[in-house]
């Protein structure tokens, strides 16, 4: 039977991709662009791969096709980023939950429109989130959401991806919030601690990102 997770691997610098991942097994793994090359090369077989490969060298492109691996090619004059065609391709696999790695780290012209297509989770109602070695990016909806410890990620900050988020609550931090309206350019929300095992958000309107932070010097 097929997990019911799919991890996207796109080609950012494989230093920022979390520790550890690559050893993950209970998971499908689709390949973008570099990204292919990263998890052949870690012995792990994608279920495809996506990109116009204009990432890796001719050597390696051909080492690549070498494997038994399905791949769809594009032109690099497209109108779609490579990333947002693989992103596509797996909600349409109608999976429980989607993480993208790899997408961050580069250009920031990419990092910020990667980020932006959070909002196809929201969209789709899948489980969609950026992860990347110091942080873990989701997007939601207005509702009422648990969360735990993770010593990965010890800080919790709440952007309002819409002009504005109301009503938003926070419960089980050190700076507690009781349904406060939170706006573009306000920084009241960064660097949020839990203080217990489990805290809670919720929020009435808007939609919010919400980012999931380590320093780099807790990661050594």
């Amino acid at each position: 039977m097929k997990s019911k997770e799919i991890y996207i691997v796109a080609g950012g610098p494989v230093e920022d991709l979390p520790q550890n991942l690559l050893e993950e097994k209970d998971v499908r793994w689709v390949g973008v662009d570099r990204g292919v090359y990263t998890l052949l090369q870690n012995g792990i077989l994608p279920e495809h791969g996506f990109g116009d490969f204009d990432s890796v060298t001719s050597k390696e492109r051909a080492w690549m096709e070498s494997h038994d691996l399905p791949f769809t090619v594009y032109p690099s004059e497209k109108d779609h980023t490579d990333l947002e065609i693989a992103l596509d391709w797996a909600i349409n696999e109608n999976p429980e939950a989607i993480t993208m790695f790899g997408v961050t780290g580069g250009r920031l012209d990419h990092s910020w429109m990667n980020v932006q297509m959070l909002i196809k989770g929201v969209k789709s109602h899948i489980r969609l989130a950026l992860e990347d070695r110091l942080n873990r990016l989701e997007m939601k909806e207005p509702g009422f959401f648990v969360v735990k410890e993770d010593a990965r990620f010890p800080y919790m900050s709440f952007l309002a991806f819409t002009p504005e988020v109301k009503g938003l609550t926070l419960d089980g931090y050190r700076y507690p919030l009781s349904n406060q309206t939170i706006s573009w350019g306000s920084s009241l929300c960064i660097s949020n601690e839990l203080v217990k095992e489990k805290g809670s958000y919720s929020f009435t309107e808007g939609i919010l990102l919400v980012v999931r932070s380590s320093d780099a010097e807790q990661q050594l």
